[in-house]
């Protein structure tokens, strides 16, 4: 795997990005450590055409992200969103020139949601974001021709958010999953569902990828796919034992044995995975709303402190 260098725009980002060679034509612009929106981004370049896989939460991360994909390729005619989070989706103003494509309901959400996400973290220097969301919008599935590579747009559905987007390039085996598969980092399932996220991984692991580039961590293999299973049926194991105890998800987080899921990323977020497997419990559909601002707080109470974002 060969790692280029970044650009000079991000030298003062600390611990500096970096673009992994994943396949040829194809590059993973991994943000370290990959907390709290430090996304991953992927980049498809052959020849003039180049199309990219998400952006970047901040203007100058997003700038950054620009700089290092005008070093490998030419700059996007294509933007894919996996979903409406600002991380993966803010950053899409500082590449005028790209269609940005992704879900109708991505697009929705974008629209209904703004620029919330930068509430949450006041003291990070956002820059001066213009949201855009996507001018191109599909519903199951669409396809990217770049030269010889196809890259297939996908909807899983309901599971991280209620329109979860994967890119699949079948010629070179290489999975774009956005955050419905994080590597060392806890899943975050509270605005999709838990049966969904679950469903989700079954359906990435029949694609057959070899290389599995998450919404967030290091690039991996299909094993994440597992991981990333076993945690969800552990949230859902606690979930069927606390709400046996009469106990809330607060509560089975505080008094939860984390185990091998100890040295995850961002802990706090089993309070609100545990509140979506309370609710599906409960009877309510797949992306049911539920009140995130409350469950935000709870992350704050259970970690003690605001979860800490570096963008």
């Amino acid at each position: 795997m060969t790692i280029t260098p970044v650009p000079e725009s991000a030298a003062s980002i600390s611990p500096a990005p970096r673009l992994e060679e994943v396949a040829e034509h194809v590059h993973a612009y991994v943000q370290p450590d990959g907390g709290w929106c430090l996304n991953n981004a992927g980049v498809i370049t052959v020849g003039r055409e180049t199309a990219l896989v998400d952006t970047a939460a901040t203007e100058r991360r997003a700038r950054a992200l620009r700089e290092a994909v005008l070093g490998v390729g030419a700059v996007p005619r294509v933007v894919v969103n996996t979903h409406s989070h600002g991380d993966h989706t803010f950053g899409n103003f500082v590449f005028p020139e790209a269609l940005v494509v992704g879900h109708a309901g991505t697009r929705t959400e974008m629209q209904q949601v703004g620029l919330h996400l930068t509430g949450l973290w006041p003291d990070v220097d956002w820059g001066n974001i213009e949201l855009v969301p996507p001018a191109l919008t599909y519903e199951e599935r669409l396809t990217l021709h770049l030269g010889p590579v196809r890259a297939e747009v996908v909807n899983m559905g309901t599971a991280h958010t209620v329109n979860d987007t994967v890119v699949w390039l079948p010629g070179q085996r290489v999975l774009f999953t956005g955050d419905l598969v994080m590597r060392g980092v806890t899943p975050f399932i509270p605005m999709g569902s838990l049966s969904g996220a679950l469903a989700a991984v079954r359906a990435m692991r029949d694609l057959d990828p070899q290389v599995v580039v998450p919404g967030h961590g290091p690039v991996c293999g299909p094993q994440v796919l597992d991981e990333t299973e076993r945690y969800l049926l552990w949230v859902g194991d606690l979930a069927r034992d606390g709400m046996a105890a009469g106990l809330t998800p607060l509560q089975v987080a505080r008094e939860t044995d984390f185990g091998p899921w100890a040295e995850l990323m961002d802990s706090e977020r089993l309070v609100p995975n545990l509140h979506r497997a309370y609710v599906e419990l409960r009877g309510a559909p797949p992306g049911s709303p539920v009140d995130m601002a409350a469950l935000f707080q709870e992350m704050v109470e259970f970690h003690g402190a605001l979860p800490v974002c570096h963008a």
